[in-house]
């Protein structure tokens, strides 16, 4: 447990927000992708097989050949201002923080981010939250649906650091808003948005994120919020049940993963000759790799070829003023009586004269 500046009596405190990501490499290469890669891969909650069996797997097969080919998939989707999903949770972070400037008076709570693999990282956050004086912090997964390998990956990060300090900071955790009605509105809404511009497709695709099947049989809520999620859009959309899919991305491996499979499910639309699908991605509040790569690009490339006609990319929530204020609302019903403790002592001044009458040094 390392050492910390000395505890100053009467210090005036603060509430804050954590918000954390998945991450992102700090370039699209394959020397970035490595550390990147190997960082993710190899967290226990991500990769649930013996590290006896998994080591030589990833050391000695996974980082000598997918650093390279992943590179060339970030190289598509990277932006002059860096990588896309870095670039929006920057932004939704500053927006947030605008938001509740105006919600909150007269001390409206510090808001932040940072990545469970890469930078900017839980530890550095956390440790800067804690050093500007906040001692109540607010985590907030930017993960609507909750998964082991994602939400809890990021709890593990807070409270690997909280083990490492003096004085902790109180913590409150948000589990999942797979179901807020706010997040649930800005959905529907970014879809109408959408089909005003662009007309209205013959099916909407709602593509998830995937994860091993066998979680869901040890007790992984995350296909039933995914559920729920395009249930609820769907019903707020006003949509039948053959005018949508719920479908799952990003299968690695050759174990079974969460059904049906994205890929299959549009090779089978396009081979029915539909004449036009789109496709959106609910589980992602920000557009990245797995959105603007393997949705837009890969995904378009095998509905068309298999003879599909048309295919549509709907964009994430991103900065939709809308999704920000439910992402305020979220935040605000998750501080109920932490805000406004900063000013809870009558006297801040004459509780450090008090400490320091009591034989306090500072």
């Amino acid at each position: 447990m390392s050492s910390e500046p000395a505890y100053r009596h009467g210090t005036q405190s603060q509430t804050g927000i954590l918000l954390v990501n998945l991450g992102t490499p700090d370039a699209p290469t394959a020397q970035a992708l490595r550390p990147y890669l190997k960082e993710f891969l190899s967290n226990r909650r991500v990769i649930e097989i013996s590290p006896w069996v998994w080591w030589p797997i990833l050391n000695g097969i996974i980082l000598n050949t997918r650093p390279k080919k992943s590179a060339e998939k970030y190289a598509q989707i990277w932006t002059p201002e860096g990588s896309p999903l870095k670039v929006h949770t920057a932004r939704q972070t500053q927006l947030l923080r605008d938001v509740l400037a105006e919600r909150v008076q007269p001390a409206p709570p510090m808001v932040e981010y940072a990545m469970s693999i890469g930078n900017p990282s839980i530890a550095e956050v956390l440790w800067e939250m804690k050093n500007r004086g906040c001692e109540r912090i607010l985590v907030l997964p930017l993960y609507p649906q909750y998964a082991a390998s994602s939400t809890a990956a990021a709890f593990d990060g807070v409270f690997a650091q909280l083990g490492k300090m003096r004085n902790t900071p109180a913590i409150r955790t948000v589990k999942h808003y797979h179901d807020h009605p706010g997040y649930i509105a800005a959905l529907a809404q970014n879809v109408r948005d959408y089909w005003a511009k662009n007309g209205r497709p013959d099916r909407l695709v709602m593509s998830f994120h995937g994860v091993p099947r066998v979680n869901l049989d040890k007790g992984d809520p995350y296909h039933c919020e995914c559920q729920k999620t395009g249930r609820l859009l769907a019903e707020a959309l006003e949509l039948n049940a053959s005018e949508y899919q719920i479908c799952f991305q990003s299968r690695f491996g050759r174990a079974e993963w969460l059904n049906p499979y994205t890929a299959v499910t549009l090779e089978q639309l396009g081979k029915a000759n539909t004449r036009r699908i789109d496709v959106v991605c609910p589980g992602f509040v920000s557009d990245c790799l797995e959105t603007l790569e393997e949705i837009a690009m890969e995904g378009k490339a095998i509905f068309i070829q298999a003879g599909g006609q048309e295919f549509h990319y709907v964009p994430c929530l991103n900065e939709r003023d809308d999704w920000i204020q439910a992402l305020a609302d979220i935040a605000l019903s998750n501080l109920q009586g932490w805000l406004g403790a900063e000013h809870s002592d009558e006297n801040k001044a004459g509780s450090r004269e008090r400490a320091l009458g009591l034989g306090a040094r500072d």
